[in-house]
Order: C-alpha cells, then sequence, then structure tokens
C-alpha cells in the first residue's frame, strides 16, 4: 500500500493543514467586521422616514435590526408586510406610503422594476433590497465580513474592461457550446453601466440609489436599464444557452439540454431528460429580462443557487420571464421570493467578452486579478486568502 492508499484508508490519521481555529477566537471579531458593512450599507439619516416592504417569512430580527439602527439615528420606521414576496407591481394602496419615505427596505420582487418605484428613484428616494438578508444569523457568514468597498473596487475593475464611446456585442460562451450575443450601442453602454451598482457604490448613501444586502446579487451585463427602463424597447438577443443548473432543481443536469433564444424568446429546449421536458413547458415563450447577471463577492457560496442565482463572482444567472406561471415552481418553491413566471438559468463557466475584451474567463473574474483590486485587498489583509481563501 502506497502512502495515498493508506490515507484513503484512514484519512483522520493525516494531517497537512492547521486545524480552524474556535469561533471563541474569531466570531466576535467577525460579528463585527459584519456590522460594520451593515451600518455603511444602511445609510439612513437623522429625521428620515424608514419603510419597510415585507412579507410573512423574513426573520422579524432583520426588521428588528434595522429599526434600531434606524431609530438610533433619529429616524422613523413605518412596515407594510404583503402576503408574499412575489408581487409584480405596487398595490395602489401602498403607493401613498412609498411617496412619503426617504429610504425603503424591501423583500418584494416588484422593487427594481416597476415604474412607479422608479420614478421614485429618480426623485432620489433611496432602496436597500433584502432578497439575500432574510436571516439575521448571515451576518456571521464570510460574504457578510467581505469589505464592501472591495467588492466596490471589483465592480469598477470590471466596467473598465467594458469598451466606451462605441458599438460592441456582449458575447456569452462554453465548452458545451452556448453562444448569446447582446448588442450594445454606446448610448446604452453609458445607461447600462452609470447606475451606483455598476459605479461600485455598495452603500444605500447616495440620491436615487437601488443597492442589494448583503452584497452583492447582480448587476446583470444587460437589462432593461440599458434601454432607460423602455422593457419593451426593441433589441435583438439570440443564440444559445446551455445552462448547468436553475432555481428550483434540486442538483445540476446531468444532460446537455440547450435553450435557444431568438428576438430575446425562448423558441426551443432540446433534450430528453425528465429536467429538459419541465424546461421546454417552462420556458417556450418566455422572454429574456436579465442577460448574464454576475456575483462579485468572492466570499459568496459558489453552489447555492436559491434563490435568484449565485453570487459568486464569474457565476452568472440569465433571468426569463415566462410566458405563464409555472406549476413546476409552484410545486417545488411554493414560498420562494420571486414569482412563479420567472426562472434564473445559471451557468459557472461562461466565457463573456466585451467587444474583444475578456471579462470572464471559463467562469473566473478576470477583474480579480486587477492590479487597483489586489492593491486594495491587501489593505484588509493578504489578498490571496481574501480574494480566494476564506476569512
Amino acid at each position: 500500500m502506497n502512502l495515498f492508499e493508506h490515507y484513503q484508508s484512514h484519512p483522520s490519521l493525516f494531517n497537512g493543514t492547521p486545524k480552524p481555529l474556535r469561533k471563541e477566537i474569531t466570531e466576535v471579531k467577525n460579528y463585527f467586521k459584519a456590522l460594520e458593512n451593515f451600518s455603511k450599507v444602511f445609510a439612513i439619516r437623522p429625521g428620515e422616514r424608514v419603510l419597510f416592504l415585507t412579507d410573512p417569512l423574513l426573520d422579524t430580527r432583520v426588521v428588528d435590526a434595522i429599526s434600531g439602527l434606524a431609530n438610533a439615528r433619529g429616524a422613523t420606521v413605518t412596515q407594510y408586510m404583503a402576503e408574499s414576496t412575489t408581487l409584480s407591481s405596487v398595490p395602489d394602496e401602498v403607493k401613498p406610503l412609498i411617496e412619503k419615505a426617504n429610504f425603503v427596505v424591501s423583500t418584494w420582487f416588484c422593487s427594481i422594476e416597476d415604474p412607479f418605484n422608479v420614478s421614485m428613484r429618480k426623485k432620489g428616494q433611496r432602496w436597500v433590497k433584502i432578497t439575500y438578508f432574510r436571516d439575521l444569523d448571515l451576518l456571521m457568514t464570510a460574504q457578510a465580513r467581505f469589505p464592501i468597498e472591495l467588492v466596490g473596487e471589483i465592480l469598477r475593475a470590471t466596467v473598465r474592461k467594458i469598451p466606451q464611446n462605441q458599438a460592441f456585442k456582449f458575447s456569452f460562451t462554453d465548452e458545451r457550446g452556448s453562444h448569446l450575443e447582446i448588442p450594445y450601442s454606446a448610448s446604452m453602454r453609458e445607461s447600462m453601466f452609470s447606475g451606483n451598482r455598476w459605479r461600485g457604490k455598495m452603500c444605500a448613501d447616495e440620491d436615487g440609489c437601488y443597492v442589494h444586502y448583503l452584497p452583492t446579487h447582480g448587476p446583470n451585463f444587460w437589462d432593461s436599464t440599458a434601454m432607460k427602463n423602455e422593457a419593451h424597447k426593441n433589441i435583438q438577443i439570440n443564440g444559445v444557452l446551455y445552462p448547468q443548473w436553475a432555481i428550483g432543481f434540486e442538483k445540476p443536469f446531468q444532460e446537455k439540454i440547450a435553450v435557444e433564444l431568438k428576438d430575446n424568446h425562448v423558441i426551443g429546449v432540446s433534450g430528453e431528460s425528465n429536467d429538459a421536458k419541465i424546461l421546454r413547458e417552462m420556458l417556450i415563450g418566455g422572454k429574456i429580462i436579465e442577460g448574464g447577471g454576475c456575483g462579485f463577492n468572492p466570499q459568496a457560496p459558489r453552489y447555492s443557487i436559491y434563490p435568484a442565482g449565485s453570487n459568486s463572482p464569474g457565476a452568472l444567472h440569465f433571468g426569463i420571464d415566462l410566458a405563464k406561471p409555472s406549476d413546476f415552481i409552484r410545486r417545488v418553491m411554493p414560498n420562494w421570493e420571486e414569482p412563479p413566471v420567472h426562472q434564473d438559468l445559471v451557468i459557472y463557466d461562461s466565457t463573456l467578452k466585451a467587444g474583444e475584451n475578456l471579462i470572464i474567463d471559463q467562469g473566473h473574474l478576470t477583474a480579480l486579478s486587477d492590479q487597483s483590486v489586489i492593491d486594495l485587498a491587501n489593505k484588509f489583509g493578504d489578498s490571496e486568502s481574501i480574494l480566494y481563501g476564506e476569512i
């Protein structure tokens, strides 16, 4: 028996790496790192009116934590609880509450694209979407304590690779055969990447902002923002995707399943497996509304895709609004935070180019190798462990 065979038979006898530090040594320090991010993101000002748009399944401690911060800063708090998160638009009776608020914290699906909410942000209202902060215990995770300033620099380093003042195409490819193109004009580029999130502004301290907490889900390389929120404006998105997974499916796909898109819509789904049949029934006729939502937090779990795609750098999700509600989604995710007329297709090994510029290389976000990112990471510790290890 060689040494490796001996290891396989008696792994407990072998130890080539240090033991993890006891939580008593690290948990207080780690918790306060996360609290620093928390207090920065929820940049509530004295005298402001804070509105929560929530649902019954949200951990009430999350509301208590943000409310406590607001009260400590001399702000007032109001909460409106809907039956679920899946509202496709803001109910009329809620609009007066939103109009009075300076700062909105929301779990609702309609937060970003509802025209009423968009109009309120244009007036300076600030929003935080807490899809990924539904449980207060998440403050004890590595993704919560990852420096938000560094997340911002990773975003800015990504944007610097995208051509300016010219037309170009985003091209998504992978080894399975995916090839999806999204054409961009110079004006679309300006509209899409001038928002606070793509400028690396992770805190809700800028008038009109919309941020995610925990950071960061998305932003997308393409959505209706590129057309100034004119969702029906004509743009030709064509090609084929071979997703590796999708929300609501217990495990990644074993079969190579092709999802064909033409003129922004799904026109075909190939495959013989049960997963393919479910996707075919679900997706055909649906419309793509998110072209490559990317993760940017290196400490986010790579293979956790619920509820809306992986937040790990270089992992992509493609959002499809369905032609009709999916019975499969309603059955397997009755309490999903998103409506049963939406699906996110997930790809981990995509290569993305903007024109000739490499943005993602087989699932690796190239901005992580940007010198500005490395230099900033070194201010928080060792850049290699900060960006690629566990903190």
